[in-house]
């Protein structure tokens, strides 16, 4: 089966809010064997509304439509739903019920503006918004689905998880979509496309399987997608190519699909039982964020320690004053001193720290914007790594504790 995603508003089209109800819809419909071919967004104004509404019922299996469901005058894809399938408004009241009560629950006045959203279009199936006041609304026509749902993506989500993917998957799309990503860091596109090869070579390209080079700024994610007839044949395509993958560029491979590095070296950290702490001076503090935005990382992460000025990185970490006078404080020897130093004061098994030039200003020929030393200390040696990170200050702070991270990974697994 086929699907259009649409979403309504002008708020969408000028950029004040992003439109991450798309990526989510497509991802449930993926999940239950949907093949997504079109997203499409229209601002508040019925006629493209109708529009679309037109175009996309007549290509596709399976509509879906989020906003414009609210209690106000720019709110017209009620009508618009009415309009297309040439229906009139009627109270649903389990919804007026509904409504009624999260009111009062909320000690709100009920207001005839609210008591307007349970008018749902007559020859609906009505979808009740637990989450919200704004019901939804299914049309079944002739094997075609059209659901509509809030743009408040808290209320969507639980529509498309209590009805729209039960619905589907209990009907059965006559076919099953699987990906899975491979997540890594350390290594740009055109390289890890380089260690990968011709991807002819992984798979054969009739057999509904892709692989898509997805960059960020944090790495490039590999993803691997397969379609078939049943979840195990799709699996063993998946893992086939995944092998092969990891065969080229394993040792680039952190993680796969949600997992963050964070929690990938906080595991290998628990497993070998092991505590870490960290210095950080231009990236203040993310590193430790990203560490203990982990359920549990108190049983590894002992500490972090935002030591920004030379001061706090000779008071509070040891940095000799001589190091920081003839090298600077961005450098590999202040670097090794600050990994070492967070170490030995925490006593834990491993430091890492980070000094480098966030920039816009205070770089120089020798020591550029986005030059960043990354120290790491354990019982049997303290290093540094040097990294040239970019120009962008916001951006040259998260390579730079991505980097950090990656390289307490690969240290634990003796890959540097």
């Amino acid at each position: 089966m086929t699907s259009a995603i649409l979403s309504i508003g002008d708020e969408l089209l000028i950029g004040q809010v992003i439109n991450t109800n798309q990526a989510y819809i497509a991802e449930k419909l993926n999940s239950v064997g949907v093949t997504v071919e079109r997203m499409i967004t229209v601002g508040d104004k019925q006629e493209e509304i109708l529009r679309s509404f037109v175009e996309t019922f007549s290509h596709f299996d399976i509509v879906t439509v989020t906003g414009g469901l609210g209690p106000t005058h720019d709110d017209v894809t009620r009508s618009a739903v009415c309009a297309f399938f040439k229906t009139d408004l009627i109270v649903n009241e389990e919804a007026l019920e509904h409504i009624r009560r999260l009111s009062e629950k909320r000690g709100i006045a009920l207001i005839k503006m609210n008591e307007d959203q349970a008018l749902v279009p007559r020859s609906c199936t009505v979808v009740q918004n637990a989450r919200g006041t704004a019901p939804g609304y299914f049309f079944d026509r002739d094997g075609k689905f059209f659901v509509v749902m809030p743009g408040v993506p808290f209320e969507m989500k639980g529509m498309m998880e209590e009805f729209v993917v039960p619905f589907l998957a209990k009907r059965g799309t006559g076919a099953v979509i699987r990906h899975r990503t491979l997540k890594t860091t350390g290594i740009p596109e055109s390289l890890l496309a380089h260690h990968i090869g011709d991807v002819d070579r992984l798979f054969d390209r009739d057999a509904n399987i892709t692989l898509a080079y997805l960059p960020s700024p944090m790495g490039v994610r590999l993803r691997i997608s397969a379609k078939g007839e049943t979840g195990g044949e799709v699996e063993t395509r998946i893992k086939e190519v995944e092998t092969r993958l990891r065969e080229k560029a394993g040792k680039y491979i952190y993680g796969i699909d949600e997992e963050e590095l964070e929690h990938v070296v906080g595991k290998m950290l628990t497993e070998r039982k092991l505590t870490l702490a960290v210095a950080e001076s231009c990236t203040g503090g993310l590193i430790t964020d990203r560490m203990t935005d982990v359920p549990g990382s108190s049983q590894y992460f002992e500490r972090g320690a935002v030591s920004y000025s030379n001061d706090s990185k000779h008071t509070d970490l040891g940095v000799p004053l001589s190091l920081l006078r003839q090298h600077g404080a961005v450098s590999k020897e202040v670097a090794e001193a600050m990994a070492f130093g967070i170490r030995v004061t925490a006593n834990v098994d491993i430091g890492i720290s980070t000094t480098g030039i966030a920039g816009p200003t205070g770089g120089s020929p020798d020591k550029p914007v986005g030059l960043v030393w990354i120290g790491y200390s354990d019982r049997n040696q303290t290093i540094a790594l040097r990294f040239s990170l970019g120009e962008d200050r916001r951006r040259i702070k998260e390579r730079a504790a991505q980097a950090a991270l990656e390289l307490v990974r690969r240290k634990l697994l003796k890959l540097v």
